[in-house]
């Protein structure tokens, strides 16, 4: 998949892949639909630190969640 493009299908492409890796029940309450393009280059950060690690911390995965909650539409 080609994320160098800010589309809704990325953003949903990504929030879905960040919320299979972690496997966190609090991740249900995040949707690709909040967040913005404006975000799209934080998301994806997030998104390849996710994919490249096997394995996550608890404090790891609160901050995560933490900063995609920062990413969120206002």
């Amino acid at each position: 998949m080609d994320l160098s493009n800010k589309t809704p299908e990325n953003v949903e492409f990504m929030v879905e892949e960040i919320k299979n890796k972690l496997r966190m029940a609090n991740m249900a309450a995040i949707k690709s639909t909040h967040f913005d393009e404006e975000k799209y280059e934080d998301l994806r950060d997030i998104y390849e630190m996710v994919i490249k690690k096997s394995s996550f911390s608890i404090s790891e995965m609160e901050a995560i969640v933490t900063e995609l909650g920062s990413l969120r539409k206002a």
